[in-house]
């Protein structure tokens, strides 16, 4: 693997656990996607226009169809996730889903695309996934919000492993510019969220009001996260990316232990001490 791709997906890593971090805290509904893709469509508007004047890209109907179908899978992501910040535990739901999505994206690689998987990826992911699930506490919890933790985190990770490989396609075979790609989905959720956020406009006001730098945040860490990942896929096989984008869990989860009062933060330490090992092993494959 490239210096230039793991730097990419390690600094996306960091980006990615900061708005999910401020997410957790501000414990909203679609309102607040609504608010932050929205302000992220603003924000990142003179930047799609540039790359879109300076690179041209040609869409035909199959861009547009995979632009669309990426948009949706990553709608679905979000309000799921959301459901399960305000129902479970972030330091259990996020890891959860982001031990699931690489078992998935790298399969669908595998299959659909046909990357190569050689030992070395397949232990370093192994690595970094068994750290992760034990990051959590793997399954020694008891009581109802753990199950209902893991189901969303389960849930979230089928949509990660998803939206992944499809976008790993749209990028790299399709050669649609990652920042168009991601800035269409932030459109997307504006506009299918416009009605509720309407309907709660009282909320959306508050949440302006008491979480603003928050909300900013979110507005400029959500899409630069994921545009990071998109840049290193299209020189970057998904069978690297994927495992890699799992370091987040050691920021998000050292935050929710910290910040958030979650516990458990020296047994979580160690077991970060093993997803780095993990990462190691896939940075030098």
């Amino acid at each position: 693997m490239s210096l230039f791709g793991l730097f990419l997906v390690l600094l996306a890593a960091i980006c990615h656990a900061t708005w999910n971090f401020f997410v957790k805290r501000i414990n909203a509904g679609p309102e607040l996607v609504w608010l932050f893709s929205i302000i992220a469509a603003l924000l990142y508007l003179p930047l799609a226009i540039w790359i879109y004047l300076s690179e041209a890209p040609s869409f035909g109907a199959v861009d547009y169809l995979f632009i669309i179908g990426s948009a949706l899978l990553h709608l679905a992501y979000f309000l799921l996730l959301q459901t399960g910040y305000r129902h479970g535990d972030l330091s259990l739901v996020y890891p959860t889903a982001r031990a699931t999505g690489p078992v998935i994206s790298t399969c669908l690689a595998v299959l659909i695309l046909g990357e190569t998987v050689s030992p070395q990826i397949l232990v370093g992911a192994a690595v970094v996934i068994f750290g992760v699930l034990n990051l959590t506490g793997g399954f020694r919890r008891g009581g109802g919000s753990m199950g209902i933790s893991l189901a969303f985190g389960l849930g979230a990770g089928l949509l990660i492993g998803g939206y992944t490989a499809w976008d790993a396609y749209t990028v790299s075979l399709l050669a649609v510019p990652p920042l168009l790609l991601d800035y269409a989905s932030s459109i997307a959720r504006s506009t299918v969220l416009a009605p509720i956020a309407w309907g709660r406009r009282a909320r959306v006001a508050q949440i302006w009001r008491d979480h603003r730098a928050g909300v900013l945040v979110i507005a400029v860490c959500n899409p630069l996260a994921y545009i990071l990942v998109l840049y290193a896929l299209t020189f970057t096989p998904v069978v690297y990316v994927a495992p890699l984008r799992e370091t987040s869990v050691l920021l998000t989860v050292l935050a929710g232990s910290l910040f958030l009062g979650e516990g458990n933060l020296k047994t979580r330490l160690t077991w970060s001490a093993v997803i780095l090992a993990g990462v190691s092993i896939l940075a030098t494959g």
